[in-house]
């Protein structure tokens, strides 16, 4: 009991005396604060006391930041690990990922603000980790239906932790998207999250509902798209009795989301009676269910998803323009995977730790070449795409470290860019350029997936293309193919 009531133990680590002193101060009024001077004084500590929150410099004397950390990973597991650097290399990342178990980078210098809430949210993480090993050994002493209630719980304190769910390097593009949803959460305001399917509305909308004064409320959300109109009407209205098969009443969205928000994905494929129903909640908080004549009132914060350019709807006359300024006020653009192809990494990461556990199949991260290719594809799915192929990836693993010999072979096939892949030979058959410079594109892109499959095998590249050793060497000399993970060895 006294540990439960005892503010969280934090250890700093760092050889540069101001920066403790720094750190310290930052920290000390909501942490116990330990610290050492390098890995082997913080080892001793951790065998004395119950930390929590280990914040590491990665430059130290003898061991490394990540070296050490990967050691507590190993012996303390439990332990929250965040690393404080002065550089922002996403391959030095995404080792350190692999390697140690890195919770978050924190990135020199760092605003004291930033320090505080990046420790309190890993404390919060401990806490939330050490509460789903109680409700796992509850979990097995009780009976499915209450199985069924602490699996809920669980979810929900997964999916409490806000705008730090959604994976981000430290420059990425979709930061600025997460500084205006931020704003936004605060103000009791309608908000319209534009992006591509799959661009992750849905999170950002949700990390809204709980950096908002509603986060105590429910949180509901209904995908608009492909539903039929009286389905749609029913699930969000409701249905007074005699109306639905079975002579039941049914509560509708709209009256169980209330006080708390309701995400509307889709929107913009809402047929003319709908909108105006959403209208009249947005103006009046006001609706009646399905089948009845009361009016009902209902105090919810609405937040919309919509894919393309509703402004375009809006002047073709398919959207109405009173409904979209209701939303526009709090207009934000959420940005496709492949605008962040520096998050690419950190995002199949951990969608595979995810995954490994989900299906119970041990895994310990990526190999550097599949990452390349992983990042180098333009991804029109968004993450409903990179979750898929991170699942099939899984799926045919044979190793505990997964290779790029897995990866689909379109997304292999993908030319180098920075601009981004193109999915498919589309790009040779309608480009500009000789057929002779189309076909060796072509040419180019088979032996580059070939390759990569049979794990730069050159002997069954050969022999599946039909090409003896020679040949296939001649057309890497011409093509400027190379083993990447041999690359890497010399350099």
């Amino acid at each position: 009991m006294a540990r439960a009531s005892s503010p969280p133990a934090v250890l700093l680590v760092d050889d540069e005396p101001h920066s403790l002193s720094a750190m310290r101060m930052a920290l000390e009024d909501e942490f116990e604060i330990l610290t050492a001077a390098n890995a082997d004084e913080a080892e001793a500590i951790l065998k004395d006391e119950w930390v929590q929150v280990i914040l590491c410099d990665q430059r130290m004397p003898g061991r490394t930041g990540v070296e050490f950390l990967a050691d507590v990973r190993d012996r303390w597991p439990e332990t929250v690990r965040i690393v404080i650097t002065g550089y922002t290399d996403t391959s030095a990342m995404i080792a350190a990922i692999n390697e140690a178990g890195i919770h978050q980078f924190l990135t020199k210098p760092w605003h004291p603000d930033q320090l505080v809430m990046a420790t309190r949210n890993a404390a919060r993480l401990f806490q939330l980790a050490r509460e789903n090993e109680r409700l796992a050994l509850e979990m097995r002493l009780l009976t499915s239906t209450a199985e069924s209630r602490l699996e809920k719980r669980r979810k929900a304190l997964r999916e409490g932790m806000g705008f730090e769910t959604v994976l981000r390097t430290p420059n990425s593009p979709i930061n600025a998207t997460i500084q205006q949803a931020r704003q936004f959460a605060s103000f009791d305001v309608p908000v319209l999250l534009v992006g591509e399917a799959g661009s992750g509305k849905a999170q950002i909308a949700r990390a809204m509902h709980y950096g908002s004064l509603r986060s105590d409320k429910p949180f509901y959300e209904l995908n608009l798209a492909g539903l039929p109109e009286d389905l749609a009407f029913v699930e969000l209205l409701g249905a007074k009795r005699g109306v639905l098969t079975g002579g039941v009443a049914r509560m509708g969205l709209l009256q169980k989301a209330d006080r708390g928000t309701l995400y509307l994905s889709g929107v913009e494929t809402a047929s003319p009676a709908l909108q105006l129903t959403l209208l009249r909640v947005l103006t009046e908080g006001a609706f009646t269910p399905v089948g009845g004549q009361e009016t009902l009132g209902t105090n919810l914060r609405l937040i919309c998803g919509a894919e393309g350019d509703l402004r375009a709807r809006v002047a073709d006359g398919a959207f109405r323009a009173d409904l979209y300024f209701a939303l526009a006020a709090g207009e934000i653009a959420v940005p496709p995977l492949r605008a962040r192809r520096g998050d690419v990494a950190i995002l199949a990461q951990a969608m595979l730790a995810e995954l490994a556990v989900q299906h119970g199949k041990p895994v310990h991260g990526l190999e550097e070449p599949a990452l390349e290719f992983l990042e180098n594809y333009d991804w029109p799915g968004n993450l409903r795409e990179l979750k898929n192929e991170i699942t099939r990836m899984l799926i045919f693993a044979q190793e505990t470290v997964l290779g790029a010999d897995l990866i689909s072979r379109h997304i292999l096939q993908a030319p180098p860019s920075e601009d981004g892949a193109d999915r498919s030979a589309e790009a040779a058959l309608t480009a500009d350029g000789t057929l002779k410079d189309r076909v060796e594109l072509m040419e180019m892109r088979i032996l580059r997936e070939t390759l990569t499959r049979h794990r730069w095998n050159k002997s069954r590249a050969a022999a599946e293309l039909g090409l003896s050793r020679v040949g296939l060497r001649a057309k890497l000399d011409r093509y400027g193919i190379a083993d990447p993970s041999a690359t890497v060895e010399e350099e």
